[in-house]
């Protein structure tokens, strides 16, 4: 198996549904309490890009797109409609959208993550596939231009020499990003209803790890 650093596309993603998924054991005591134990680090995203009515080339391009992956065997990239960006929707990316660390004047590499919470608690998803060229990083609050690496396929934000952010330095960086999926199907079962259109009535997608 292999991740193809490839996104479905989104014109043929418009009806997608989906999000987050968790996975907790539940017991009930004998004293009427509950012990919860979380089976999951992270949450595991799933989801559904069915299709409406659709042209037959829209149609074949998923056929296509699927035999390429060779059905469940290869991962991809697919933009979560809700959840694409550091920023909060409707906003822009920017530099100081999430924290990656603190500098400790050795450490040249910081993973990409952004933080979901509030005031009780504050979970951060690691950002494996940013999208080229969206990623934006800043020190101690002044973007950086340059002196760093983005590895696309990673999400690990590499400082050159001469750039390693100093001791106590807070690293920050705003960025799109994809999600790492394949297909949770064997097949694509397509339902013509009419002259050249038709739909795929469901295309079942998982998160994976790249």
């Amino acid at each position: 198996m292999a991740f193809h650093e490839i996104r479905f596309p989104l014109r043929l993603s418009l009806t997608t549904r989906g999000g987050p998924e968790r996975l907790t054991d539940v017991v009930s005591l004998t004293n009427g309490r509950e012990a919860r134990n979380r089976r999951f680090r992270f949450s595991r995203r799933r989801y559904d890009v069915g299709s409406a009515l659709r042209s037959v080339a829209d149609l074949y391009a998923v056929l296509e797109f699927f035999e390429a992956r060779g059905g469940r065997l290869h991962g991809f990239r697919f933009r979560d409609p809700v959840d694409f960006s550091s920023a909060r929707p409707g906003e822009a990316v920017g530099p100081l959208d999430q924290i990656l660390g603190v500098g400790d004047g050795d450490t040249r590499r910081f993973a990409l993550v952004k933080a979901y919470g509030d005031h009780a608690a504050i979970e951060r998803r690691p950002v494996q596939k940013p999208v080229v060229g969206s990623v934006r990083v800043a020190v101690d609050g002044v973007e950086q231009l340059a002196g760093f690496a983005v590895d696309a396929a990673t999400g690990m934000v590499t400082f050159e020499n001469g750039h390693v952010p100093n001791e106590g330095a807070e690293i920050r960086a705003g960025f799109d990003f994809d999600v790492p999926v394949r297909f949770d199907t064997e097949r694509i079962e397509i339902d013509l209803e009419a002259f050249r259109a038709g739909r795929i009535p469901s295309i079942p997608l998982i998160e994976v790890l790249p």
